[in-house]
């Protein structure tokens, strides 16, 4: 048959109509009946400049008596997008085929572990943006490659090498289980729909492994992971506003880690009045307050984005911009067993500081911190081991940290606040106090005996707590030099943006090739 540009052109509308079908209008009714966009309009939601790799890649479907039935698109759509401006490599499992599940026979695997989408992402060095939805391997591969097969830890190797490259963002929208989920989570940030679930192993294989009946809600739910088991970051209403969180986020992220973070707009006054502060944080040390409320005041107007603010609650987490520089936001949370760091908060800490350090974000570090958590269940949840991990991460932190004391610093939990022995800067407010531990839980444990002879115990320990809280007046150690600056906590935004400009000349020359190479963990 002899080539003629028509007879061409019509083979490549029809198949360009084929992939656009993905599978099946029956299937794409029943994604929507269930309230989930399919992959082609989730990539339509975050962009509107993409160009598909693979577009038409395909396998042969057969029955269970392997008989050929027809022919479908891959189950993955991928390739170059454009998301607010900046080029990103995008890609996603089409739920509608085979349940997102690979097609391992292809010559090239064009998503998931190891596929062309992460490769993309290393080569041209730009972020990786995925949409999960898939259950992650499937029987009957077996059937199209005529063998089984070793799920080798070589298939990780791009997804864990991206961690220390370009940054990772993650959409859970529906359900992910097994590979989907392992590579949700190597991610730099990862958020979740409600009604979505994510889990190792489905309800019918914790039913044949452990005879359990379990709803795949309980077994992996959205509000679970981000909630209690800290899998996945962020929860979302809904599938739009999850890919709001994903370009959120991206906006405050560099391209790779071989370029700062684009700096924002500059029209909130640096020198702007703070006064809320002064009634934000109350007179009474007893009394707990908001610290994401002050945290508001010091950033730019509506820049800051709360990152895992459903577990590990001890810790607060954010993104934020002073005078347009992109920061990482750690905070105690007073509102939360009076912020003592427990391992949850360790582990949420240790995280978001290495990303800050992937990404050359500099950490503003407010601290009211009354020490590790103790107890039972605290010593049981290795407490001290995770504490000792913060430290580790904050201590080969090479990013600017400004280190703003509040209210307590107490015991160890201090020393994963800042790091004195780098040119950090730790700031103190006139409402700070300090020491080996809180004043009321030393009075108890070092004059015991004192108070329980005492004709008025308690009138006694009040006497003794007072005499202790004056002598660990801040300025005394401010005078010492103990700490760098004593500040009016309304300066704190021009004070901080202050150093935060002139770090950016060291942060720069950091860009160049580093003495080892950083590794980031999920």
């Amino acid at each position: 048959m002899s080539f003629t540009w028509k007879a061409a052109l019509e083979r490549l509308a029809e198949a360009r109509e084929i992939a656009a079908s993905l599978g099946g209008a029956a299937r794409v009714d029943r994604q929507h009946g269930q309230g989930r966009l399919t992959i082609r309009e989730r990539v339509a939601a975050i962009t509107d400049d993409f160009t598909e790799v693979g577009e038409f890649a395909g396998f042969t479907v057969r029955d269970a008596n392997g008989n050929d039935v027809g022919r479908l698109p891959s189950s993955y759509v991928c390739g170059l997008a454009t998301v607010d401006g900046r080029q990103v490599a995008l890609g996603g499992e089409d739920f509608t085929v085979r349940a997102g599940a690979p097609q391992t026979y292809l010559d090239r695997y064009k998503g998931g572990m190891g596929g062309f989408v992460e490769d993309l992402a290393h080569e041209y060095k730009i972020p990786l943006i995925l949409f999960m939805e898939g259950i992650g391997g499937d029987v009957s591969a077996q059937d199209e490659v005529g063998h089984s097969y070793l799920v080798s830890s070589m298939s990780w190797k791009r997804s864990i090498e991206l961690l220390n490259e370009v940054p990772v963002l993650v959409a859970v929208l529906g359900s992910a289980a097994g590979g989907t989920a392992g590579r949700a989570v190597l991610s730099h940030f990862s958020v979740i729909s409600e009604g979505s679930v994510l889990f190792a192993g489905g309800p019918p294989v914790v039913r044949r492994a452990l005879g359990q009946d379990v709803d795949k809600h309980e077994l992996g739910g959205a509000v679970m992971h981000t909630s209690v088991s800290g899998a996945i970051d962020n929860l979302a209403a809904d599938e739009p506003s999850a890919i709001a969180q994903i370009r959120a986020v991206l906006g405050y992220l560099p391209q790779n880690v071989w370029e700062l973070p684009p700096r924002g707009e500059r029209t909130d006054p640096v020198d702007r009045a703070c006064d809320e502060i002064l009634s934000i944080v109350p007179e009474n040390r007893r009394r707990p307050y908001r610290i994401r409320d002050v945290v508001r005041v010091i950033l730019d107007k509506d820049s800051f984005f709360e990152m895992g603010p459903g577990w590990g609650n001890a810790v607060i987490t954010a993104f934020g911009r002073i005078d347009g520089i992109p920061v990482g936001i750690i905070a105690n949370n007073p509102m939360h067993i009076a912020g003592a760091l427990d391992a949850s908060a360790a582990e949420k800490q240790i995280r978001f500081t290495d990303l800050c350090n992937t990404f050359h974000l500099p950490i503003v570090h407010f601290v009211d911190v009354p020490g590790f958590m103790v107890g039972p269940q605290a010593e049981r949840g290795g407490v001290v081991r995770w504490g000792m991990r913060a430290i580790q991460a904050l201590v080969e932190a090479e990013v600017p940290i400004v280190t703003i004391h509040v209210r307590k610093a107490y015991g160890m939990a201090v020393s994963a606040t800042s790091n004195p022995d780098a040119l950090g800067l730790r700031i103190a407010w006139p409402s700070a106090e300090w020491g080996d531990m809180p004043i009321e839980g030393g009075v108890e444990a070092g004059f015991r005996r004192e108070i329980e002879a005492a004709e008025n115990p308690e009138q006694f320990r009040r006497e003794v707590e007072e005499r202790l809280l004056a002598a660990s007046d801040p300025w005394k150690t401010v005078e010492a030099f103990g700490v760098e600056m004593m500040i009016d906590p309304r300066e704190t935004r021009r004070v901080v943006a202050r150093f935060l400009n002139a770090s950016l000349h060291a942060m720069r020359a950091r860009l160049g090739p580093r003495a080892r190479p950083w590794s980031m963990r999920p």
